[in-house]
């Protein structure tokens, strides 16, 4: 397995990983994302994409985790705490001073395996659902 900053990431393959982690997840164009973003981590075994970090941030202290996804086939193996930690990185060195994540509260123990803390936050719905 190989964990790497910047990896390979087409629009195609992270729309295919997402929907695989994600089922009934849309696909998107990442190449428009990407060029947004502070970065990104992969994970590849051998030429397949098995898990994908976007790291994206402020400009300054603050950078935030989304879109984490580790293909099934892979989970419990340590492959989504080594992408969050090589984010986390890739935050520390760019001047971050604070990592941030949103997740679904069956992720809480995961998260909290990688070092985040819980804290209070806000959600304002921007579409009615």
């Amino acid at each position: 397995m190989t964990i790497s900053a910047r990896g390979p990431a087409a629009s195609a393959e992270v729309n295919d990983l997402r929907a695989v982690g994600w089922p009934g997840t849309g696909p998107q164009d990442w190449d428009a994302v990407l060029r947004q973003s502070l970065g990104w981590v992969t994970a590849h075994v051998d030429e397949q994409l098995v898990g994908f970090v976007n790291v994206a941030w402020d400009g300054r202290s603050h950078a935030f985790l989304l879109d984490t996804v580790v293909h099934p086939a892979v989970r419990h193996q340590g492959v989504g705490k080594r992408l969050v930690e090589r984010a986390a990185a890739m935050a520390r060195a760019a001047g971050a001073e604070w990592l941030h994540v949103d997740f679904d509260p069956e992720l809480r123990p995961f998260y909290e395996a990688c070092g985040f803390r819980p804290t209070e936050a806000g959600l304002l719905a921007l579409r009615p659902d």
